[in-house]
């Protein structure tokens, strides 16, 4: 029989190898960290994410100061664009009629005429500010490799090594973390800068990343390697 323990050890030493942060080929992903998600009284408000910033922001500083590209990303809905992720799965997203909240129309990260303000707003919250130059990419859909040009901008700059962050963790990290390794990016999973609502699932998607999809490493290993 075989020793699957002492395989699957080998694997995940060969994959800790091959996804090392790698100068000039490695870029940061901040996913979804908008007043519509992260700021308190939002109606899809994912507290646990205001305890991700520090952490961002030290990674976000660390690729900074080695020219490495850190790329945010934010989930919107529009009128225009009436697909699944408002009705039936995100009504929060639809534009609000009376008092907004989770399961009722919030205007939740809407854009256009009718755009969610305040806690609503898909704007990336201050404490990650993204500078001027930085890209920043709107999606319509949890996977933010889908519509739009996510993937020529990261292989016009020769990216192939992919460091993800954000929220959820089982839903906008996990489409995305899964569309990267689709499209043969080398992926690390930030795992105490993400996070979800529900920590079950949270622990499931590094379970069924780890084997098969991504590489797992706290913030402190990252910064060790940047360092290096």
């Amino acid at each position: 029989m075989p020793d699957h323990d002492a395989i699957m050890e080998a694997k995940l030493k060969m994959i800790d190898e091959t996804h090392r942060f790698v100068p000039k080929r490695s870029a940061l992903l901040i996913i979804d960290m908008q007043h519509g998600f992260v700021d308190e009284g939002a109606s899809l408000e994912v507290a646990a994410a205001r305890d991700l910033i520090p952490n961002m922001q030290s990674l976000i500083a660390a690729f900074r100061e080695v020219d490495a590209p850190v790329v945010f990303t934010e989930f919107v809905y529009a009128d225009n664009v009436p697909c699944l992720r408002g009705d039936p799965f995100g009504i929060e997203h639809l534009e609000a009629q009376g008092a907004p909240g989770f399961g009722s129309k919030s205007s939740n990260c809407l854009v256009g005429h009718n755009a969610g303000t305040g806690v609503e707003s898909a704007d990336t919250i201050p404490a990650l500010q993204p500078r001027p130059e930085e890209l920043i990419i709107r999606g319509h859909t949890y996977d933010k490799f889908y519509g739009t040009p996510l993937d020529l901008a990261l292989r016009s700059q020769d990216i192939s090594h992919l460091f993800l962050t954000g929220i959820t963790t089982d839903v906008c990290v996990n489409s995305t973390l899964i569309a990267a390794t689709q499209r043969n990016y080398r992926v690390t999973a930030i795992t105490d800068a993400c996070a979800s609502p529900w920590p079950e699932l949270h622990e499931a998607c590094f379970k069924i990343w780890q084997p098969k999809f991504a590489r797992l490493k706290p913030t402190a290993a990252v910064l060790d390697e940047i360092s290096v």
